[in-house]
């Protein structure tokens, strides 16, 4: 692969964990985290902040096995991706934050705790840092069930908020690589390749984009996508979307291409 990466990366917390996995990458992701606190806390998955320590134990881990100036190499020549703030405007933002916030309040707070991790990244030794944006989310299935009215069209809200947080990303990076020169800030657009997709299957060799393979394609989502609950279609190749939230492996293989490929020799 054009990463240099050859397999998944493994999950930090895999028991099976070995020291060669330490030192060629590991993931400290958790499925349904946000940039605010809350969304991690209404999903019980580990939280930005605690992702940071976990972190901070596996740079111990590193320096124990090949000693520290070998682990300050590692830490500063990886390539950092992170991957956040869907579940945050589709999760989070409507049922509880919506009250005390407008989608510009809010999009600012998840800017600023952000803008809080990204220095405690750096100041941990990261220096090359991917950061891919909060995809065209307003048009997944379940948020055009929700917010999308008889028709099912896309919900704006959720479309608006993804664009605002977005560019406030940019503007945050841009001024961050300004204030630390040493670093190297790549952003990654993911909302318009899944735009483009959403809004000509066809071309991407797709049938089905408003709709999920698993049961309705409505709502189900995560666990309630199993061949025990849900019906699942004859051919998940030809659907954009796995469940109401989340796309196949092929739309993912194919997201991943228009989203990292030309992007890779910025990190460098």
């Amino acid at each position: 692969s054009k990463f240099g990466v050859k397999k998944l990366l493994p999950a930090y917390l895999d028991p099976n964990l070995q020291l060669e996995d330490l030192l060629t990458g590991v993931s400290f992701a958790s499925g349904g985290t946000g940039c605010d606190p809350l969304t991690s806390k209404l999903a019980s998955v580990i939280s930005l902040s605690d992702q940071l320590n976990m972190f901070k134990e596996y740079k111990n881990k590193i320096n124990e096995a090949v000693g520290e100036n070998r682990m300050e190499m590692i830490i500063s020549k990886s390539v950092y991706i992170i991957c956040i703030g869907s579940n945050d405007i589709a999760n989070t933002y409507a049922p509880y934050r919506s009250i005390n916030y407008d989608i510009q309040s809010y999009t600012d707070l998840l800017a600023s705790y952000f803008s809080n991790f990204l220095q405690e990244l750096y100041g941990l030794g990261a220096r090359r840092i991917g950061v891919i944006g909060v995809p065209y989310i307003g048009c997944v299935p379940s948020q055009r069930t929700l917010g999308g009215g008889r028709e099912r069209a896309c919900s704006d809200i959720e479309n608006q908020a993804a664009k605002l947080f977005n560019s406030k990303l940019v503007f945050l990076m841009d001024a961050f690589e300004i204030k630390f020169p040493d670093t190297k800030l790549v952003y990654i657009d993911s909302y318009h390749p899944l735009m483009y997709m959403v809004q000509n299957p066809a071309k991407y060799g797709f049938d089905v984009a408003d709709r999920g393979c698993c049961g309705t394609g409505d709502l189900e989502v995560g666990i309630f996508c199993n061949h025990y609950s849900s019906s699942i279609c004859s051919n998940s190749s030809r659907y954009i979307f796995w469940d109401s939230f989340h796309p196949t492996q092929e739309a993912y293989n194919l997201l991943s291409s228009m989203v990292l490929d030309d992007k890779i020799k910025d990190f460098f």
